[in-house]
């Protein structure tokens, strides 16, 4: 039985989605951040990215984490990466060089994408976005992203798959990432095929079920 160690208001959110669309029976382990605690070790807190008990399963002390029948995997994108070629199906890759390209993309999102855009989305989060210093960074960060989203437009604009014609982990772990720019509007206006990808991705039956349990979570 696969176990996810992690809230749905977190980046957990992504290998809910994933376990969802592979129709993988799991059990949640409610994991929050510990920087949402005033005393994260208090006797009375609940289980966080800091408690004892949950480090002894992720040194590392980040969610989601993730024990299949005994081995132990953190890292979101990773993970879905691992569900997808473990258990195989449309999601995953039909060949080396499907392979190759979703862990590509998967990498650009990580290190390209993500940077900026958990800048956008803390910044409204954290309630920032009014102040003139909060709009400075989303403005900097929109500016950075441009590029991206003109690339992925582009990339989208013959299949409107970012891996060969169907939807794939590659899909799911980019539409994640790019579900924090979803205030910057005018990224999108400039980027329609980027739009129209992430409206389909999120009308997928398992993104609206994981979303759904997200809503039921407090801030």
């Amino acid at each position: 039985m696969l176990t996810i160690y992690g809230v749905y208001r977190s980046r957990a959110s992504r290998t809910y989605w994933m376990a969802g669309e592979l129709g993988l029976p799991f059990v949640s382990v409610p994991v929050i951040q510990g920087r949402r605690l005033d005393d994260p070790l208090a006797p009375d807190a609940p289980l966080n990215t800091r408690s004892p008990d949950f480090l002894s399963v992720n040194p590392n002390g980040l969610i989601p984490c993730i024990d299949d029948g005994g081995f132990v995997m953190s890292e979101s994108l990773a993970i879905n990466l691992y569900l997808a070629r473990k258990h195989g199906g449309p999601l995953a890759a039909r060949t080396l060089t499907e392979e190759a390209e979703m862990l590509q993309w998967t990498l650009w999102a990580a290190g390209e994408v993500e940077p900026h855009a958990v800048k956008i989305i803390l910044t409204h989060d954290d309630k920032a976005a009014e102040s003139e210093q909060g709009r400075l960074v989303i403005r900097a960060a929109a500016k950075a992203l441009k590029k991206c989203f003109a690339l992925l437009d582009d990339r989208l604009a013959a299949t409107g798959h970012v891996v060969a014609n169907r939807f794939t982990v590659a899909d799911l772990n980019l539409a994640e990432v790019f579900r924090y720019t979803m205030s910057q509007t005018a990224l999108f206006d400039g980027a329609p095929n980027v739009r129209a990808w992430l409206e389909r991705c999120q009308a997928r039956p398992a993104f609206k079920a994981m979303m759904e349990t997200r809503l039921t979570e407090t801030e």
